[in-house]
C-alpha cells in the first residue's frame, strides 16, 4: 500500500532529452527513479503545467532515466510536444499492471502510437532469450515509429521485424491483423502481445483464440485519477487504470461483449466505439 501511495505523490521533474520519432510524434526523456523502475506497460500520469494531466505509457525506462513518447492529438499532448529541454512537467506513477514475460517464441503487434510501451516489451523479451516477431502497423510511412531503434534490436538479438501501411507507403501494404493473422497461421507462437486501437485488438484476440496463443492486450480508456476511484476507464467488471491496462486472455474474454465495441465517454456514459 505505501508503494501505491509514493507512487501516486506528484513529482516535478525536468525535461532531459527530446527525440522525434515520427510525424506529430515524439519521446520525452526525464529522470526519475521510480518511472525508471516500470513494467512493460505500465504507465504515467504527466501534468502539463496550466493544461491537463494525462496518462501515457512508458517507452523507455532504465538507470533513473525514462521516457514517455507522445502523439499529438489534443490540447495536452500538443503542449507537452511543443516543450523543450529543460521544461517542467508534474509526473505520478507508474501504475497498473504489466505484460509478463514466457515461452521461448512471441509475436508482438503494434498499431501506431500503440507501439510505445511495446518498446520496453520487446527490449526484454530478447534480453530474456524470447524469440521476437514484432509487427507495427501505420496508415502511411511518416507515421512508423522507433525504426531506428528497432534496427539496433534487429542486429543486436535477431529481433524479426514486419512493418505494414495502409497505404503501401512501406513495408507489406494492408492492414496490420491481416499480416499479423498469415503468420499466425504459418508459426506456433507462445505468446501474443498487442497495443493499438481496440477495434484492433479485437480482432487479434479473436484471432488468439482460434490459434489457441495466450494473449496480453494494453487496453486504453479515459483515465482521470489512474487510482480507481473516478470510474472512467471502466470496462466491463475492470477498472483499466487499476486492473489493466494490461489484460489476459482470461480478462479480455470476459469483457469481450464489450471490447472495441464500446467505451466511456468524459462523463462516464456507455457509448459505441466509431
Amino acid at each position: 500500500m505505501g508503494w501505491h501511495i509514493k507512487n501516486n505523490e506528484l513529482r516535478i521533474v525536468k525535461i532531459d532529452k527530446v527525440k522525434i520519432e515520427a510525424y506529430n510524434v515524439k519521446s520525452i526523456f526525464f529522470k526519475d527513479k521510480l518511472s525508471s523502475l516500470a513494467k512493460p506497460g505500465q504507465f504515467l500520469m504527466a501534468w502539463i503545467p496550466g493544461v491537463d494531466e494525462i496518462p501515457l505509457s512508458v517507452s523507455f525506462a532504465s538507470d533513473g532515466l525514462a521516457a514517455v513518447t507522445v502523439k499529438e492529438v489534443g490540447e495536452a499532448t500538443r503542449a507537452l510536444n511543443k516543450m523543450a529541454e529543460g521544461s517542467l512537467i508534474g509526473i505520478r506513477g507508474p501504475f497498473g499492471s504489466h505484460f509478463k514475460i514466457f515461452g521461448k517464441r512471441a509475436l508482438v503487434v503494434g498499431g501506431g502510437i500503440g507501439s510505445a510501451p511495446l518498446l520496453l516489451l520487446i527490449n526484454k523479451l530478447l534480453r530474456n532469450s524470447v524469440k521476437t516477431l514484432f509487427i507495427e502497423g501505420a496508415k502511411m510511412h511518416s507515421e512508423i515509429l522507433f525504426q531506428d531503434q528497432l534496427n539496433l534490436l534487429r542486429d543486436e538479438y535477431d529481433l524479426e521485424i514486419v512493418f505494414t501501411t495502409d497505404d503501401g507507403s512501406y513495408g507489406v501494404k494492408g492492414l496490420v491483423t491481416d499480416v499479423a493473422e498469415r503468420y499466425l497461421s504459418k508459426r506456433r507462437f507462445d505468446s501474443l502481445y498487442a497495443c493499438g486501437r481496440e477495434s484492433m485488438i479485437r480482432k487479434l484476440f479473436l484471432l488468439s483464440e482460434k490459434y489457441t496463443v495466450p494473449m496480453q492486450a494494453s487496453l486504453e480508456r479515459i483515465m482521470r485519477c489512474a487510482i480507481g476511484i473516478c470510474g472512467s476507464c471502466v470496462i466491463g467488471k475492470y477498472r483499466v487504470c487499476r486492473d489493466g491496462p494490461v489484460f489476459d486472455s482470461k480478462q479480455l474474454r470476459e469483457i469481450n461483449n464489450e471490447m472495441g465495441r464500446f467505451k466511456r465517454d468524459f462523463r462516464g456514459d456507455k457509448v459505441p466505439i466509431d
